[in-house]
């Protein structure tokens, strides 16, 4: 009959046309997962190539006159991603670093996922964490505990317990309202991926982040009490 050898005709037609779409999704299902792959490729091959170009501290020292650094302290610039070694006032080298999720923000809670701002010091120094190893930082200070009680934050008794632990046990405990745990630390587990990647890709806890590699650098040089400023 004429209406069953159309249907047949259109059921035949469909047929086609989904083997064809299939197919089709496949292979750019295909096409669009090796591009993928190829891009990642690339990138994390520039990152390595600008990593082998990176000149060691050591060279970096001698080249401006320095064969040990007596008086290090640490300028941490957010604007443009980069953690500033110098040696009193000259600038030693520089290292791209990652900060807090939350970049439009200066810390001042917990759970913020912020990065502070203010002038610290390294108060301890972990060589087995779990980020490789991290310099532990005074946070929160006595101006950042100033501003929380100023703005009703924190409590006078609570002050004053930061301002013991600012003055007599170098590093200041977490506190509920503000935070704490903040430092400079490595990688860790993904170093080889993070430390390759061309761009900067912010994921710490309000911490500033670097590669394993170069944090062993920093290991050789600082120590308790170097100051650190971050801007």
């Amino acid at each position: 009959m004429p209406g069953k050898s159309a249907s047949n005709i259109l059921r035949k037609l469909f047929h086609l046309l989904k083997q064809y779409i299939d197919k089709n999704t496949v292979r750019n299902v295909i096409y669009i997962s090796l591009t993928i792959i190829l891009f990642m490729a690339g990138v994390i091959v520039y990152g390595v190539i600008l990593n082998i170009r990176e000149v060691p501290l050591s060279e970096a020292m001698l080249e401006k006159g320095f064969l040990q650094l007596n008086d290090s302290n640490i300028i941490i610039v957010r604007d443009t991603y980069a953690l500033n070694l110098y040696e009193d006032t000259v600038l030693v080298k520089s290292y791209r670093v990652s900060f807090g999720r939350n970049i439009h923000k200066i810390k001042n809670k917990a759970g913020d996922e912020a990065t502070p701002v203010g002038e610290y010091k390294i108060c301890s120094i972990d060589t087995s964490h779990q980020y490789h190893i991290f310099f532990r930082l005074n946070y929160p200070n006595l101006s950042d505990a100033a501003e929380a009680l100023r703005k009703g934050w924190i409590t006078q008794k609570e002050f004053n317990q930061i301002k013991f632990e600012f003055y007599y046990e170098g590093c200041t405990k977490y506190n509920e309202a503000l935070g704490g745990n903040i430092g400079i630390h490595g990688i860790g587990r993904l170093n080889y991926i993070f430390k390759n990647l061309p761009f900067v890709f912010n994921w710490t806890n309000g911490s500033i982040a670097m590669s394993d590699e170069n944090m062993n650098e920093l290991y050789s040089i600082v120590k308790v009490g170097t100051k650190v400023v971050v801007k």
